[in-house]
């Protein structure tokens, strides 16, 4: 459940956050709030479309075509866990800025209302479109409590976004995501680790050997404790080589991916990526 509510949580302030800065940067606008509900409402349709079409989708399968899609599922949302992680470290810094700029452009007149909805909608489907794919990549890895995760997450996402809309939270943006991506790459890593063992099952990849040990007996799978490890870090008491191949090549190449984008760009003086860092 908390990893459920963890992942709801970063997506939807991620939302959150462009939503509220168009909001605060286009105070006064003339028909603002309807711009900015219609751009969530038909962000939120899109995330619906997507759920219903992954839902038609894994009723099409069975047999081994079930497991290969199940391992698809999960790759696709290692994919866009390795997106997020990487395109968060290189522009993070920047997204607070470019969405002010949207903002007091349609303000000043410069751009047509009808941008609040597009970028309120892109962003809202965006999120929600991973939520979902992340969630039923979840789901095909064992994880329970979806509901009261999902509740969770989407609760406190909000409201942290409400609470900056009104200024009352101010915390750096380069700790909540610095802090957020380390969970997030535990997370595809474990994701990365139960497609494997679906394409084993598949007979599409060997196990490399047998399990490398067992510590069932000191933490159970089926326990809570062993179940939330499972969600959040792809904790496995009986793991092949292949899964900790898969365990340990995500984390490297997601570390590594993080680190050189969170570069600052060349030409950057050190003044400016100090500003860009700590807007």
């Amino acid at each position: 459940m908390l990893a459920i509510a963890l992942l709801v949580f970063r997506e939807v302030i991620e939302a959150a956050l462009i939503v509220s800065i168009v909001a605060a940067a286009t105070r006064g606008v003339p028909r603002r709030a309807a711009a900015l509900l219609s751009g969530i409402g038909f962000g939120v349709l899109g995330a619906l479309l997507v759920a219903l079409g992954a839902g038609r989708i894994a009723a099409l399968f069975s047999g081994v075509g079930q497991e290969v899609f199940n391992a698809g599922v999960l790759l696709a949302a290692v994919l866009m866990i390795a997106w997020h992680v990487v395109w968060m470290a290189s522009h993070g810094r920047e997204l607070a800025a470019r969405m002010q700029g949207v903002g007091q452009a349609v303000r000043a007149g410069a751009s047509p209302l009808a941008v609040l909805v597009v970028v309120v909608a892109l962003a809202v489907l965006r999120e929600g479109s991973e939520v979902v794919l992340f969630l039923y990549g979840m789901l095909a890895g064992g994880a329970g409590h979806l509901s009261a995760g999902l509740a969770l997450g989407l609760a406190a996402g909000v409201t942290i976004g409400l609470l900056l809309y009104f200024g009352l939270l101010r915390i750096p943006l380069r700790h909540f995501f610095g802090a957020t991506n380390a969970l997030l790459i535990l997370l595809a890593a474990g994701l990365a680790a139960d497609a494997m063992v679906f394409l084993v099952q598949a007979d599409l990849l060997p196990a490399l050997g047998e399990p490398l040990w067992n510590t069932g007996a000191l933490l159970s799978e089926r326990s809570l404790p062993g179940q939330a490890l499972h969600v959040l870090v792809g904790y496995t008491a009986r793991p092949t080589p292949i899964q900790l191949l898969a365990w340990l090549a995500t984390i490297t190449l997601l570390s590594v991916g993080m680190r050189f984008a969170g570069r600052p760009a060349r030409g950057m003086r050190p003044e400016a990526a100090r500003r860009a860092m700590t807007d």
